[in-house]
């Protein structure tokens, strides 16, 4: 069984992790900025008796994170796999959203998962073994408005974590990045509300999008259980794409050039728009 740290653990794609890995039997450290928001983990622990601990960490902090690591291995020992998994959206167009949104997000999604990956990495050095997993999204694939800044920092994840993959694999140590598509958790629903004011289209319309693809919800277990399989497994693929819609997304940007997609998205009539989604995606947005 492995010892795991994951990132963001308080709801979602991350509670659920946890709860899969710590039923398969992993050691498993959740941590979390806010730990009251641990409540429903905490009782899920307790209830079924599970090898969770819940502890406070913030990924934007250079000394949280050392500290937070250390003392898992000091008393624990070596950490055998990262889950990087915090993360925040923030959307908006980028004329409109605030520039110290742009930089929060990028702290959080980027910056904060090179900080774990560097607090770990000399020990599975070291050891000439280990896993990081890191979770971007399908956004870390292709961009579409209101949510640039989003993608922009799960591109950048998904870059390095392509370059790590390439200077560690001969040290034993693999690297895996999960695109969850669509899933219902918080940070989806919260998109689908359009109420903002904007000189662009486009909030509403990827509101539209997100709202109908949780008419039939994917849950965050789905990734969860992802996850669970990358460490039991010892596969050395690197992207894994989850839940129903991730490929099709990925085909349907694939399906068209650049300059397709652009047009695809800046669109100015919303009924043109919405009658292509649905033609060509299947959504009735």
């Amino acid at each position: 069984m492995a010892l795991v740290l994951l990132t963001g653990a308080s709801r979602g794609i991350g509670r659920a992790a946890c709860v899969s890995l710590g039923r398969a039997g992993h050691r498993v450290f959740a941590t979390m900025r806010d730990l009251g928001k641990a409540t429903e983990l905490l009782a899920i622990t307790r209830e079924e008796s599970l090898p969770i601990s819940v502890l406070a960490m913030d990924v934007d902090s250079d000394e949280s994170v050392r500290r937070g690591i250390n003392e898992i291995i000091n008393e624990y020992g070596p950490i055998d796999v990262l889950v990087n998994n915090a993360g925040i959206e923030r959307h908006g167009s980028v004329e409109e959203l605030a520039f110290k949104e742009f930089k929060a997000v990028m702290e959080t999604n980027y910056f904060g998962a090179i900080r774990c990956i560097q607090a770990v990495l000399p020990s599975m050095r070291t050891r000439g073994s280990g896993c990081i997993i890191n979770v971007t999204s399908i956004a870390g694939r292709l961009s579409f408005s209101p949510m640039g800044s989003y993608a922009a920092s799960k591109f950048a994840l998904e870059a390095i974590s392509e370059a790590l993959a390439q200077e560690v694999k001969e040290l034993g140590i693999r690297v895996a990045i999960v695109q969850p598509g669509i899933i219902s958790t918080d940070m989806a629903n919260d998109i689908t509300d359009a109420s903002a004011k904007s000189v662009y289209p486009h909030s509403r319309r990827l509101a539209g999008l997100i709202d109908a693809s949780l008419r039939t919800p994917t849950y965050p277990e789905v990734v969860g259980n992802k996850i669970r399989d990358i460490i039991e497994s010892d596969s050395p693929q690197l992207r894994y794409p989850v839940g129903p819609d991730a490929e099709p997304f990925f085909a349907w940007r694939t399906s068209m050039i650049d300059e397709q997609w652009i047009d695809y998205w800046a669109t100015t009539n919303d009924q043109t728009w919405y009658t292509s989604v649905k033609r060509d995606f299947g959504l009735d947005v």
